[in-house]
């Protein structure tokens, strides 16, 4: 017969179910204002990284975003298929494969990044201005 769980752990109460949790809203929260249209959130994450930073290695942007390559690929490949980004071997190192955003992306991201806005204040809606601030301070010093 198995052990009776102990009665001190509650799974409401540990810190990987509450992100997850907090996790799942948010991205409830992202695919609702960002629309069928839209990018998903790690799409996002991908154009926001190109816009700001140029184009970049599909080695570095996974990286810089925490995805290892087999997700990276997928996600450009994925935004490659949307017409949003190119990809092409480096014109220094043809071992490198570059990936940059096409017009259609650079128009488009100005109006996805107010919606990133508005994701976030929804996602932090439920908490006050001082919690905010500290939860999401509080989550960069976990990383």
């Amino acid at each position: 017969m198995a052990e009776a769980p102990p009665p001190d752990y509650a799974l409401e109460d540990q810190v990987g179910h509450l992100l997850r949790r907090a996790y799942q809203r948010h991205l409830a929260l992202f695919q609702g204002i960002m629309g069928e249209d839209g990018p998903t959130s790690m799409q996002f994450a991908t154009l926001v990284t190109l816009w700001r930073r140029g184009p970049l290695s599909q080695n570095l942007l996974g990286r810089l975003l925490a995805m290892d390559p087999p997700t990276v690929k997928g996600v450009v490949a994925r935004l490659m298929a949307r017409g949003w980004v190119t990809r092409h071997k480096d014109a220094a190192d043809a071992r490198l494969l570059r990936v940059a955003l096409t017009p259609a992306a650079e128009a488009a991201l100005p109006g996805w990044v107010d919606k990133g806005r508005a994701i976030t204040a929804a996602t932090l809606a439920p908490l006050g201005q001082a919690d905010a601030a500290r939860v999401a301070a509080l989550l960069r010093r976990m990383d």
